[in-house]
């Protein structure tokens, strides 16, 4: 019997978190996986240090400087890597033809393109770039089915509610049965800190995550909970649910990481060690189990596992991205840039944490939502939300910007 090819992955993003731990799960089944292409958007260095590891056909980096001196330093190294450049090598490597899956780990809207590049060329696609679904909604799900894509959710919460839907359960279709679903949240950093603290608190802090080791955007999203928010709208797009049917809890031990209600009782859950290598495995070797190098849950060290329902006063971005995924259209898309740029701004010292979600508000009030049926009407209000965002704030054009890893 002739023995399978291993399957060839192109990792957008590979030097964020996500992207270094599934260099990690590819690298423990090298029978199964070969790293076809890495990509990273100025951390060139790491990205040196992939690719010598790895040895991909393909790399890219954001300017054609760095694409340059960086494949000068490989082939001194004897690695003959094609080193590209810019957002359309990003597009080009997502659909080439020699890739089987694509991992999705841009973070932002900078990720926005290349996955839709890898729908349209039907890849297998390991999602975990929440803000592409979150911008473009129905017509990331469209290309999924034109294209004859395959779309696995890696987002700790998604990929755990694709688990418990039946084995037949499959992305952008509502499952008979299902009441609602569960989006659990940690709480973050700040889940017990009084409000009256929350106005001094430093970026770091909010990056200081109690169960995950994340990047810094992200990070702080969870602090806000407008990471949940976004994870919200995702899950109404994955698992064609109304937004009255998914609803988040607070599970401060990051143990259990989603839930599905059925109609006759039923709740299952997910649970697993907060580590992102779980989901990350779960979606290359789906519908197989394979290793992914956590430790096994201790259920009887774990001890305890709470839940409660999330204080919407002291996390006011749940509800703002709650009313963008009702709103639909171009709402959602309004609500993730003005979150990035506010974020950026945050992070660079210039808006205190507290008006992150105000600045958000005050921006979604301003738009007057259009439905969406191309991709340009996604970019207009991306672009429309970041000017505004940044009119207001009075930051620099480079805080405006999506962020990649």
């Amino acid at each position: 019997m002739t023995r399978a090819r291993p399957m060839r992955v192109a990792v957008l993003g590979s030097t964020g978190s996500i992207g270094i731990s599934t260099l990690d799960v590819l690298a423990r089944h090298p029978e199964r996986f070969t790293v076809f292409a890495l990509t990273a958007h100025v951390n060139a260095a790491r990205l040196r240090e992939q690719c010598l590891i790895h040895r991909p056909a393909y790399a890219a980096v954001s300017a054609p400087a760095a694409a340059s001196k960086l494949e000068a330093e490989l082939r001194e190294a004897g690695v003959a890597t094609r080193v590209l450049c810019g957002e359309d090598a990003l597009c080009e490597i997502a659909a080439h033809e020699d890739v089987d899956t694509v991992m999705a780990g841009i973070v932002g809207a900078a990720g926005l393109r290349s996955s839709l590049a890898a729908a349209r060329a039907g890849k297998r696609i390991l999602l975990a770039n929440k803000e592409a679904l979150v911008m473009s909604g129905p017509l990331f799900m469209q290309a999924v089915r034109e294209g004859g894509a395959t779309l696995l959710p890696v987002d700790s919460e998604h990929n755990a509610i694709f688990q418990c839907m039946p084995s037949s359960a499959r992305t952008g279709t509502r499952c008979e049965g299902v009441t609602r679903v569960l989006l659990t949240a940690s709480g973050g950093p700040f889940l017990r800190t009084p409000r009256d603290a929350l106005r001094g608190v430093t970026a770091d802090q909010a990056c200081a995550h109690p169960r995950w080791v994340m990047g810094r955007k992200i990070s702080v999203d969870s602090a806000t909970l407008m990471n949940k928010g976004l994870e919200l709208i995702e899950a109404c797009l994955l698992f064609d649910l109304p937004p009255s049917q998914v609803e988040v809890v607070v599970h401060p031990q990051s143990i259990v990481h989603s839930l599905v209600e059925f109609c006759d009782g039923s709740m299952l859950a997910q649970l697993g060690n907060p580590d992102m290598r779980t989901p990350i495995a779960h979606a290359l070797g789906w519908p197989q189990r394979i290793p992914s190098g956590v430790e096994l849950l201790d259920i009887v060290r774990v001890g305890r596992l709470d839940f409660e329902a999330p204080d919407l006063e002291r996390f006011p971005c749940l509800g703002l991205a709650r009313r963008a995924a009702e709103a639909g259209g171009t709402a959602p898309a309004v609500l993730n840039a003005a979150n990035e740029v506010a974020v950026g701004a945050f992070l660079a010292g210039q808006l205190p944490f507290v008006e992150i979600p105000a600045i958000i508000e005050q921006i979604l009030s301003q738009h007057s939502v259009r439905s969406v049926s191309s991709l340009q009407d996604v970019m207009t209000a991306d672009a429309w939300a970041r000017a505004q965002t940044q009119t207001r704030l009075g930051v620099t054009a480079g805080v405006a910007a999506g962020v990649c890893a």
